[in-house]
């Protein structure tokens, strides 16, 4: 099969699945694996797709957010995993950020003892932090209806009255070439001056965001640490040349 027809099937399959494996690529192909790396790694370079571990995904527009209800359906597992782990770097005595967002708030459950002071501008974290008992210093400004997060003029004034020995930020996208990023330009703003406010930051992300990028840039990937559940020995070594790469496996 020629090159260019191979693209166009991969591409009509991807139309379909939105997710297709590699192994599906090579039988539909009757090409080898190899080759359909290849192929992967250059339609990915034409931004016709993004690879993900063990296959391919349709590229989202750039400002596609989901609501907070949606967002808590997909990879409820993963992010329970992602968070547990993330717990196991905060230590007595810490005062930490904790972003709005669906896999920070299942951080929660693993701080109750860690005598912590928390600040977040999530609305959804509230009833969560008081029930495990930890001080919480909640931002001000605008509520986002959709992700119920606190943002605009009024929480970046309040984060300005902190520092923070670590934060949990999470994110829409994560791209070896535009870093991490998420489709409000306001909510990013919140995002990134929490990571400039910490000692140490880390970036909570299940595998669906990896190789994806969105409206509005955060940081660089070295301005934190990863921390997801899957990925690739390709795309792992090309993570870890530019920040530390931590993957939670079941």
């Amino acid at each position: 099969m020629l090159t260019a027809e191979r693209h166009r099937l991969i591409l009509e399959l991807l139309a379909e699945k939105k997710v297709v494996k590699l192994q599906e690529l090579v039988e539909a192909t009757a090409s080898s694996e190899s080759t359909i790396r290849r192929d992967l790694n250059q339609l990915e370079k034409e931004k016709k797709l993004r690879r993900v571990h063990g296959g391919a995904a349709v590229l989202h527009q750039k400002r596609e957010e989901l609501s907070i209800l949606e967002k808590s359906e997909k990879y409820i597992q993963e992010k329970r995993m992602i968070a547990q782990y993330a717990a196991g770097f905060v230590e007595a005595g810490d005062c930490i950020y904790l972003d709005a967002g669906t896999t920070t708030l299942e951080l929660i459950p693993h701080l109750n003892d860690k005598d912590l002071i928390v600040v977040t501008n999530g609305i959804t974290h509230l009833e969560a932090l008081l029930e495990e008992n930890i001080p919480t210093y909640l931002l001000g400004g605008l509520i986002k209806k959709k992700t119920k997060a606190l943002i605009g003029r009024g929480a970046l004034h309040s984060l300005e009255n902190y520092s923070f020995d670590k934060c949990f930020i999470g994110v829409n996208g994560i791209h070896l070439e535009y870093g991490y990023t998420t489709p409000d330009p306001e909510e990013a703003m919140v995002k990134s001056m929490a990571i400039k406010l910490s000692r140490q930051a880390y970036v909570l992300a299940d595998h669906s965001k990896i190789n994806e990028s969105t409206f509005a840039k955060i940081a660089d990937l070295p301005a934190a640490t990863i921390i997801t559940d899957e990925l690739d020995e390709e795309l792992l070594e090309q993570y870890e040349a530019k920040t530390e790469v931590k993957v939670v496996t079941k």
